[in-house]
């Protein structure tokens, strides 16, 4: 079988047509960003419609792609169908799903609330994964093919692979207790879903970001920014183009036979933790 190996056709996303939850800021417009700049229909899901509104605005002005936005609520089933109707009025097919979006609550060890850190954190961290990928399997599955397939990329977090719930991005005495086993469901998600999916011809892969600018690690980053860097062994945090190249590449046919796969990108901290 004969394939062009050029870097323009390996990474090539151009027509494809993306859905990005969480979309309107932090790594979900990494990723929406890298996708309309290549020349994707980007459509970017949020709760805040003036955000929303303001991202599209600045992604349209990028050129090569086009960016779209729906106001949706992912915390419920409910509002993970209606995302799912409102999408399916708009286009009749989804090449690929980008499960960005998510929340943490700090709290003390012996205070924190059940419904706020706990039910809702794994309402939006894992339920949500499933229930957008569920409901939009028909559009995935729709003309895809094995050199071909569709993608599904659910956004992890090196918190899944971590003990640790007492760090910088919460206040001091607190602790995210309910993150890190969300962030850990949503990797074994991942591959249940990748099982499921792949007689379908789709694929579903975790992108596991460490430290990246966005809101849930802008409390640490304003408070212990200069010594969160400093443990980071590149010297540095995440960049958009870190994120936005990663996700392109398992969505191109450079990442077209790739499935189950939970990727890290921190930067090797996770190795370091004493730094």
């Amino acid at each position: 079988m004969s394939q062009d190996l050029a870097i323009s056709s390996l990474f090539d996303v151009k027509g494809k047509i993306v859905l990005v939850t969480g979309g309107g800021s932090g790594i979900g417009r990494m990723i929406a960003t890298g996708f309309v700049r290549n020349g994707a229909k980007v459509y970017i899901a949020a709760r805040k419609e003036l955000q929303l509104n303001e991202a599209v605005q600045d992604l349209n002005k990028l050129g090569g792609g086009k960016a779209h936005y729906i106001v949706a609520n992912v915390g419920s089933k409910a509002g993970c169908d209606a995302l799912i109707a409102e999408f399916k009025k708009r286009e009749p097919k989804l090449h690929v799903l980008v499960n960005n979006s998510g929340v943490g609550w700090g709290a003390p060890f012996d205070n924190v609330p059940e419904e706020k850190g706990w039910d809702n954190v794994f309402a939006v961290n894992v339920k949500s994964v499933f229930y957008m990928t569920a409901g939009l399997t028909d559009y995935l599955t729709k003309d895809s093919t094995p050199t071909d397939p569709a993608r599904v990329i659910n956004i992890s977090s090196t918190a899944a692979v971590s003990p640790h719930s007492e760090v910088d991005v919460s206040a001091d005495g607190n602790g995210v207790w309910s993150y890190l086993p969300s962030k850990a469901a949503v990797n074994h998600l991942t591959s249940q879903l990748a099982v499921k999916l792949a007689p379908n011809f789709i694929t579903v892969n975790a992108i596991l970001p460490g430290l990246y600018p966005s809101k849930m690690t802008a409390f640490g980053i304003k408070n212990s920014g200069d010594k969160m860097v400093a443990r980071q062994p590149m010297g540095r945090v995440g960049a958009p183009s870190d994120m936005a190249g990663l996700a392109l590449f398992l969505a191109s046919p450079a990442g077209a036979h790739i499935t189950a796969a939970h990727i890290i990108t921190d930067g090797g901290a996770r190795l370091f933790p004493k730094l």
